[in-house]
């Protein structure tokens, strides 16, 4: 009889466990109903692709039940989504970067980080600087040196407003050069490709972006990239030197990450965090982020929450040197 029972007890265990591994890897009663990722920007711009690859990853390597879309709020630098999703109170989600911050040191916005449940941090790209195919200027420090002599003469081209990385980069790259960065004329535009017609239109005679959006403009000898934000030459444009080797003292890289709106649960917290640790580990995250030249940056709910208060220093120290 006890052994019928032992029997019965394992024949049990081995059928829980076998339920168990075909469940989401999430405590899936934290975060019910439809799920929306917001990205704050124009579709195919890196918050986008973000987003529609957490949408595919979540739900095709079964980590969550729940159904996700993707929806676009274009405006204002990012602004626009970040209000939309102040304003919700349940399974809506949306993408940032640096801009969270410094939108708010410049004045340009009343939302901080603080606004929001901060999430994950999920990647990090390097950042590079263009000029058309047909310029006289062939190296950075040799914009460095046309920018010394008559800083506006030359109209510098940035997306998709004044205050994030692309900026800021080539900011301390001037700095580090000699050049006062607040005489530096900055034309804004919408996104990058818009950039890119600005650049071969001259209305702009250089600009800068995320690497991964200049990339097939690159390849296709539209434009010529004069450095790279990177400590080591990319192995994307491995004929691309760093600023550092033109010395020019720079190494400079732009984040990705996720929030929520404010006052999120704990459990609806653990459940994001189970979520994102999971996704950043499968190969089709890592296929993504390898397919668009990012490198993974990881850090979960707490770790994040300390990264965007060390950044807003960092931020807030850079742009106090800048007006000085």
């Amino acid at each position: 009889m006890c052994k019928r029972i032992f029997l019965l007890a394992l024949l049990l265990f081995a059928a829980l466990m076998g339920c168990s591994a075909n469940k989401p890897a999430t405590d899936s009663k934290a975060v019910e109903g439809e799920i929306t990722f917001v990205a704050p920007s124009s579709p195919g711009g890196s918050w986008d692709l973000t987003a529609r690859a957490m949408q595919k990853t979540l739900n095709e390597q079964g980590i969550i039940e729940e159904p996700v879309q993707v929806i676009n709020i274009i405006g204002a630098g990012g602004e626009r989504g970040w209000k939309h999703v102040k304003e919700q109170q349940e399974n809506v989600l949306a993408m940032n970067s640096s801009l969270i911050l410094t939108s708010y040191l410049l004045g340009e916005s009343q939302l901080t980080y603080q606004d929001f449940t901060p999430l994950a941090t999920l990647s990090t790209e390097w950042i590079v600087t263009i000029v058309p195919e047909d310029s006289a200027i062939n190296s950075a420090k040799e914009l460095m040196e046309a920018l010394k002599k008559n800083v506006h003469q030359y109209k510098i081209g940035v997306s998709p407003k004044l205050g994030n990385d692309d900026q800021l980069s080539f900011v301390l790259a001037s700095q580090n050069s000699g050049i006062p960065p607040q005489e530096l004329d900055f034309f804004v535009y919408e996104n990058s490709s818009l950039v890119v017609d600005a650049l071969l239109a001259k209305e702009v005679d250089a600009a800068t972006m995320p690497l991964s959006e200049a990339k097939a403009f690159y390849e296709s000898g539209n434009v010529k990239v004069l450095a790279v934000s990177s400590p080591e030459r990319s192995k994307e444009m491995p004929d691309v030197p760093t600023w550092t080797e033109q010395g020019i003292d720079l190494v400079f890289q732009h984040w990705r990450g996720v929030m929520g709106p404010p006052n999120m649960t704990k459990a609806e917290i653990k459940y994001w965090d189970q979520a994102f640790q999971k996704m950043t580990q499968t190969e089709q995250w890592r296929r993504f982020l390898r397919g668009h030249h990012w490198t993974s940056l990881y850090k979960n709910s707490d770790e994040t929450a300390a990264f965007l208060e060390e950044q807003s220093q960092l931020y807030e120290e850079l742009m106090r040197n800048q007006t000085n």
